[in-house]
């Protein structure tokens, strides 16, 4: 390890200290970290109206305190947005971070507040670089570039009141100058935040193709793009003639398992180190601090209070939520945090099994709603549902069944595209217009799959609709032995499994 790595170890030696009383201490951080929630959020129009004062424990909380989505605490978060103070988090909260919406909003807007920012968001950057330092003493990250990917601001949301955007660009404005300079951060905080997409790309990749660039970081989709961009700016065959030393992708934000196998090719000896982090609009709850497990460790002393509801319950008028010291390993868990942002017992959508306790390590095992996420879309049950509503009153068909489900057609460039098995019950009176119809009412609503299509720039290609024979899902579960009670054919998956065996008897 060279000596500037080396002094940077040091720096974060204290990070290594309090990580480690994870496998301890976890009750003890968790308890503090719901204690101090509630003082700082008790004079505040939320903390008043459930009493906040009076909560003397986590029973108390889990009583008086309802179970929040982003629909019922859209109302308070608008007001926020306006300037309101002391609304869901004591004092003013600048930042908006954007996130695509399960219901009828567009986008979600998640608020981050400066102690939110600095002590969930930044710190668990700074935890990745920690812990990968510590597992690989041969380091020498600090020699060169990394490539920190961040989205925009929003022009069309931001005013004098509310800063709104990515929260990957929140999060690259606020670095401090230190670490930036210590670890040769590429691009600038200007060039990041170019609108035009085209423009963007150019100017950044053009940029690392003259880098000694050692990491990146970000969603695997938008790094492939610059990382096979500056590599036809430099006319080589591989990624690794370009940037011989990178030793680290840190990526989040998506499924990596397709992508994997491309960017095994890309750096084809092998030394390049992939670490998935857990990161969204709401926080920074997971890091792979051992390459050997795919698991990741829950963070715990983030100011995020953690609350988890077993996936039997999930769904009930009531369900009963589970501290993180009482969870069990192998159950499925829908996530549940409270947050120093404002973000109040808030359900995330996203589905976790911990796989070892004290340190508590978990893996991702889908979305509390089916989803397909492969290019960064996103599209939930819901979205797919309301799109495929809406164009049925356009069209006049009808709708018996349908399933949907990722079709990679393009292995290099991960282009593809989505394909809908759709069994009608009156059908369209042109297949092609009611998929175009279709396409276009997904954009409409859904932000995310707006941004991830070729519309945008993206990869993801407009959807392909299939029409199926009369019978087709009736006759599949009556194969699988499940016709009745509560089975049913998966709207959304993003595996080919269910959709092939259907195609292959359509």
């Amino acid at each position: 390890m060279d000596a500037v790595t080396s002094f940077l170890k040091s720096v974060f030696s204290y990070r290594l200290k309090a990580i480690s009383r994870y496998g301890t201490d976890f009750e003890k951080i968790q308890r503090r970290t719901l204690s101090y929630l509630l003082r700082n959020a008790m004079l505040t129009e939320w903390g008043k109206k459930y009493h906040y004062f009076s909560i003397n424990d986590y029973s108390d909380f889990a009583k008086r305190v309802p179970i929040n989505n982003y629909s019922s605490l859209r109302t308070y978060i608008l007001r926020m947005m306006k300037g309101e103070r002391g609304i869901l988090w004591k004092g003013r909260v600048k930042y908006f971070a954007t996130s695509s919406g399960t219901t009828s909003d567009k986008i979600k807007f998640i608020p981050v507040s400066r102690r939110g920012l600095y002590r969930c968001h930044l710190r668990g950057g700074r935890d990745v670089t920690a812990t990968y330092l510590d597992a690989h003493r041969d380091s020498r990250i600090a020699k060169g570039y990394s490539l920190i990917l961040s989205g925009n601001f929003n022009p069309r949301y931001t005013t004098q009141k509310a800063k709104v955007g990515d929260v990957s660009a929140i999060m690259a404005s606020s670095v401090p100058p230190f670490f930036r300079k210590m670890l040769h951060f590429v691009p600038s905080v200007k060039e990041s935040q170019i609108q035009n997409f085209y423009e963007k790309q150019e100017t950044i990749a053009s940029l690392i193709s003259e880098k000694n660039l050692v990491s990146f970081s970000g969603t695997p989709d938008w790094n492939l793009m610059l990382v096979r961009k500056a590599m036809e700016i430099k006319k080589v065959t591989t990624a690794e003639e370009l940037w011989p030393n990178m030793e680290l992708f840190a990526h989040g934000g998506m499924s990596f398992l397709p992508y994997r196998p491309i960017f095994d090719k890309l750096f084809p000896s092998g030394r390049l180190h992939y670490i998935e982090n857990y990161n969204a609009s709401e926080g920074f709850f997971g890091i792979q601090n051992d390459l050997s497990d795919p698991s990741m460790l829950l963070m715990l002393d983030y100011d995020v209070f953690y609350e988890f509801i077993p996936m039997s319950e999930y769904g009930k008028e009531n369900p009963k939520a589970t501290p993180l010291w009482e969870v069990e390993t192998d159950v499925d868990y829908a996530v549940i945090i409270s947050t120093s942002s404002g973000i109040l017992r808030y359900d995330i959508g996203d589905v976790i099994r911990f796989t070892r306790k004290a340190p508590y390590k978990f893996i991702i095992v889908g979305r509390t709603h089916q989803s397909i996420n492969i290019w960064g879309e996103d599209l939930s049950v819901q979205q797919a549902e309301k799109a495929l509503s809406d164009t049925c009153r356009e069209t006049g068909a009808e709708v018996l069944e349908f399933t949907v489900a990722p079709l990679i057609f393009n292995e290099e460039t991960l282009e593809g595209r989505h394909q809908w098995l759709i069994e009608f019950d009156k059908k369209p009176a042109d297949l092609a217009q009611f998929a175009d119809i279709l396409q276009r009412n997904l954009i409409e609503d859904d932000h995310d799959y707006e941004h991830f299509s070729t519309v945008s720039g993206g990869v993801l290609h407009p959807l392909e609709v299939i029409e199926a024979r009369k019978g087709l899902f009736y006759d599949w579960l009556e194969s699988k032995g499940k016709l009745g009670g509560q089975h049913k054919v998966p709207r959304l998956s993003s595996s080919r499994k269910y959709i092939d065996e259907l195609l292959a008897v359509n």
